[in-house]
Order: C-alpha cells, then structure tokens, then sequence
C-alpha cells in the first residue's frame, strides 16, 4: 500500500523558515519524481518545486531562490527548506509523486499518488 506522509508545517511570521518532510512507503521511491503542490484557500494545487530521481530539480518563479527541494533516497524522503516566507506562501502542502520527469510532474500537476498535506500559515 502506497503512502506519502508529510510534515513539518507550522505558523511562522513572514521572514521566516520552515522545513518539510515526506517519507514515501509502498512504491520504488527511487524511480519516482517527487515534488510539492501548494493550495490555498480557494485554488487549485500549484506545483512550486520538483526533483528528479537523480535529483535534479525544477522550481516556479514564485519560489526561486527562496525554496530549496531534496531528497534522500536511501531514507524514501524528500524535503522542502522554505526560506523567507511571505504570507502568499500560506497553504496546504502536498507531496506528489510520478514516474515521469520532474518538470512534466511540476508543469501538468498530475501525480500517480498523493499526500494528505500538511498546513503552512505565514502570518505577516
């Protein structure tokens, strides 16, 4: 049985940092692309960073330089290390996973499994 279990959200004021966690089980972690799908209230998931399974990575502009995805797939995890954190970064995260590549998993925001989500508020 698949499972992808996130963590590590929390309340911050804006400037700060928060990191994520996802342990994924139940598939073969290391062949999959990997990314994280913000919502907030009222939109659609919005897929802001992704990693390769060689760990190359793919963000969007609304995070560049601020937001640096990983993984280690020896512990079927990947991390999200948020930095400056605006309000507009608040919402629930998820983690995505998909055989295909990275950038096709961040630009079509279609996944062959998915979290539960963990919620990151920003208060300014």
């Amino acid at each position: 049985q698949v499972h992808l279990v996130e963590s590590g959200g929390g309340s911050v004021q804006s400037g700060g940092s928060l990191r994520l966690s996802c342990a994924a089980s139940g598939f073969i972690y290391s062949s999959y692309s990997m990314a994280w799908f913000p919502q907030a209230p009222g939109k659609q998931p919005e897929g802001v960073a992704a990693v390769d399974s060689n760990g190359s990575t793919n963000y969007s502009d609304s995070v560049k330089g601020r937001f640096t995805i990983s993984r280690d797939n020896a512990k079927n995890t990947m991390y999200l290390q948020m930095n400056s954190l605006k309000p507009e970064d608040t919402a629930m995260y998820y983690c995505a996973a998909s055989p295909r590549r990275a950038w096709w998993l961040l630009w079509a925001g279609t996944a062959n499994y998915w979290g539960q989500g963990t919620q990151v508020t920003v208060s300014s």
